[in-house]
Parts: structure tokens; sequence; C-alpha cells
């Protein structure tokens, strides 16, 4: 037996006999509405579950039911023989059309095994027509692999449900970095003990190999991320006390909006935050966006095309406030007579990343100014703005290998699955749907981690930022530790 492996969602066909363990296995490894049985549904709109003369009605149940449940992308099991090419086909198409992979799983069970599971059933199928299914799984099982499904199983074993995507699992990892984000501040022991959990979580990035460890910058929590009145951090003194408690590992915002402090004094802090550090910050730009707490605190919130003026004469002046001399800086928006700024960072150049992924005005002002650029998106989203991005550098005589392209996702990782069903049934919250949040978290074993990450390599990142759900501990970051060693080559 082996374990099937299906993305979630999917359309999962199972083929078989009478008596092959269909039924019993999908009871095993499904929950009951996932599955959806010609059987039950003969009960339904005929006489028994052996009532062959609503075949017919049943199946029509059946097909409306499916398509129903794929187009609200939910995993679906098909509990019916399913011996005829015909009928495979249609509920591939009913997949394809939702954007959904099929996978079939055959039961192999030997002819004396069915029978005397059918014997022994209240109802049996008649003689003749089990060794006609017997005879048509035979010729079943020579074509499922030609079929077109995505993944094809035989005897299967336990189900386990893949809830990233991982291509094809052959590509090799690439070298990339990876930061951890840290986007939500309350934990069960409340405030009194943040200040441990903030020291033990940047800790055990370090050990495990974060290159970089970056907070959101906003006053009150965004929607995405929880409720406006949950804990969250002030970023740049959150970010001075991480570098205290850290030795290694890089330090920014993921990112600041320009709009939320004097962009002169953001530059003071940030070359403050090199110098406590180190020589260890980095500066996240952007043009802000969440209008609510700029109400709630009184900041203007300019239009979009001011904002992008704001940001781009931010980009030209942090170089200035960090460089030789004091010269005043008049920019689009911004008027600094004198850009005095001792002591000067650390580094040479505090690297500068600009966030989003706008393929017009955004990418366009990291090609100009910035040393990186935060992508949002799947893989193939991502390589296609990579692409935009190397267009703009043409444009600007930039090479593109001055800019690092990095990428924010949601990731939650274990060494095995029965640790990574631990960690889900202690971070999910109540009530949410299972196979919703495992998608939406990023969830999966490291194995798959690591085929999923390969493939924002091969489109180009070069550090991988995540960021974890829930209110995660210092085992939860350690757990990345394997995933980080793979692409470190």
């Amino acid at each position: 037996m082996t374990d099937v492996r299906a993305p979630t969602p999917a359309l999962v066909v199972l083929v078989g006999a009478a008596g092959s363990g269909k039924s019993t296995w999908a009871a095993a490894n499904c929950r009951p509405g996932e599955v959806v049985s010609s059987d039950a549904l003969r009960e339904q709109v005929g006489e028994s579950a052996e009532d062959q003369r609503a075949s017919p009605d049943a199946f029509a149940v059946l097909d409306e039911i499916v398509q129903r449940r794929l187009a609200r992308k939910l995993f679906t099991v098909i509990d019916a023989t399913s011996l005829d090419a015909e009928g495979r086909a249609k509920f591939r198409a009913f997949a394809a059309a939702a954007n959904v992979p099929c996978v079939a799983i055959a039961f192999p069970t030997d002819a004396a095994t069915c029978r005397r599971r059918n014997k022994a059933r209240s109802n049996p199928v008649p003689t003749a027509a089990l060794t006609r299914q017997l005879a048509d799984f035979e010729k079943a099982a020579q074509l499922l692999a030609t079929e077109g499904f995505d993944a094809v199983f035989e005897n299967p074993g336990t189900l386990r449900r893949i809830a990233v995507e991982t291509g094809d699992g052959t590509a090799p990892p690439a070298a990339m970095r990876f930061g951890l984000q840290l986007p939500r501040h309350g934990w069960p022991e409340g405030p009194e003990g943040t200040s441990t959990r903030l020291r033990d979580l940047a800790q055990a990035a370090e050990e495990a190999g974060f290159s970089s460890l970056w907070l959101m910058d906003h006053f009150i929590q965004i929607p995405q991320a929880g409720r406006v009145w949950d804990d969250l951090l002030e970023a740049y003194t959150t970010l001075g006390y991480l570098a205290g408690v850290t030795s290694k590992i890089r330090l920014g915002t993921l990112v600041t909006g320009v709009t939320y402090r004097n962009v002169a004094l953001l530059a003071k802090m940030i070359a403050t935050l090199d110098v406590v550090s180190g020589g260890r910050a980095i500066a996240g730009l952007g043009a802000a966006w969440y209008e609510h707490e700029h109400t709630a605190y009184g900041f203007p919130f300019a239009t979009l095309s001011e904002r992008y003026k704001l940001l781009e004469d931010a980009l030209l002046l942090l170089p200035v406030m960090w460089g030789k001399g004091n010269p005043p800086f008049l920019g689009q928006i911004l008027s600094v007579p004198d850009t005095t700024c001792y002591p000067r960072p650390i580094q040479e150049r505090v690297p500068i990343l600009v966030g989003g992924s706008g393929e017009k005005k955004t990418l366009r002002l990291v090609a100009r100014h910035a040393n990186a650029c935060n992508l949002f998106g799947d893989a193939s989203t991502v390589r296609h703005k990579v692409d935009v991005l190397r267009g703009h550098c043409e444009a600007e005589a930039r090479s593109p290998d001055d800019i690092e392209v990095t990428n924010l996702t949601t990731a939650l990782t274990a060494p095995s699955h029965d640790a990574l069903d631990r960690a889900c049934a202690r971070l999910r919250p109540d009530g949410a749907d299972v196979d919703r949040w495992l998608a939406r978290v990023g969830a999966a074993v490291v194995e798959d981690q690591i085929a999923r990450y390969a493939l924002y390599a091969q489109a180009g990142v070069q550090t991988a930022i995540v960021n974890l759900p829930g209110a995660p501990d210092a085992e939860d970051v350690a757990a990345f530790g394997p995933l980080i060693s793979a692409f470190n080559n």
C-alpha cells in the first residue's frame, strides 16, 4: 500500500469493482460530506442502494453534486465503480472546468476477496454483474495512466492532502535564502510575555538559518492578519529590541508606508537601527495603502499619485541622509534643508526594498532606485513579475543582478504528517474549513515545502520571506531548519 498524495482541493475518482474496498477506504480517509456515493444516491432516489433501476437518476444527481462542490473548490471523492472510460472522461472534464486537479485511485483487489465481500452484503451485486466489473477493471487499470489524470494511485494507503503547489516534485532546489516575518504579536501569555516570546522566536529563527527577520509596519492590525483590537507592536521600537537579542539575522520592515513618519526622521531611525544592530538593517518602503489607520491616527492620506511621488522622493532622500556631508534635498514633495544624520549607518549602503508588484509604477521605481523588491503571488505570477522588472531594468540601463527578488508567502511546516496534523490542530481557528485553511497557510511537510519553494527559486526568487499562521512558537520556527538547509547549496 502507498500513501495517496492528493492536492487540495481536488476531485478524486475511485475505480474498482464492487467489494474492492472503495467505500471502506473513503470512510477511513475522508470526511462524510466529501464523499459522493452512487450507492447512497440510489438509496435517496430509488428503493435501496442496490436499486439498479434508479442508477440513471442517481448518477444525474451525482454529477450535479460533484460540479457544485468543485465550483466551490471543495475536496470531493466520487465513490462509484467508475469502470467506463466515458464516465471517467466526464469527471475529468468537471474538474478541468473548475480548474481543480483530478486524481484517480485504483483498487486492484483480487476477485476472490471481492466475491467474498459482495456475498456478505445484504443485497449483493449479481454474480454475473460482478464478473463483468472485474473484467472491466482489468481494462480500466491499463488505461488510467494514459487518460490525463493529474495523478494515478493504486492499492491506496493513507490519504495525504497536499495544500501547496509542488510541480512534479523533481526540480532540485536552487540556492535561496529565507526570511521570517512576524505579522501578529498577540500571544497566549499576553503583553507580559511578549518580550520573551519575541526573543525566543528571533533566536530560533537565527538558529534555524533564516537570514532576515521582518515586521509589518502598521499601527492597527490589518484585516488580512487579524482584528483591529489585536496586539500589534510599533515596528522600529521592536526591531531595536530584536537587534539586542540577536547577532546575525538582518532586520527590516515589510514595509514602512512613506506616509507614516517624516521621511528624514525615518532615515535617522533606520540609521540608528543599523548602528545598534552592527550593520544589519534593511529599509523596507512602500506607498502605503491602509486608509483606516491613517484616519484613525490623523495621518493625511493623499492620492495614490501623490503617495508614489512621496515614495520616489524617499527612495532618493534616504541615501542622501546616509551619505557624506549634509546637502539640502528638494524632491517632488519633500524639502529637507539639512540632511545631517550622525552616526552614519555602519553599512556603506543600507539596502532599500520596495514592496508591491505593480508593473507600471512600483517595479519601475524598483528598477530606478531600489536594491530589492517584494513580489506577491504563486511561482508563475512571480516569474512574470520578474520578467517585467527585467524589462524596466533594461529601460533604466541597470543590471537586474543589482536587485534582489524577494517573495512573501505564508507557510506552516513540520517534519512529518503526524507533526503537521498536531500543529494544524493547535493553530487552526475554531470553525475554519480544514482544507481551505491548509491551503491559505501553506501547510506541508518539509519535503513538499522544498518542492514548493524550488518553484519560486526557479522563478527568480532569491529570498523567500515566510510568515507563520496564528501565534507561532519557537518549535514552529525551528521546523524550517531542514527546509532552509536544502537551499543552502
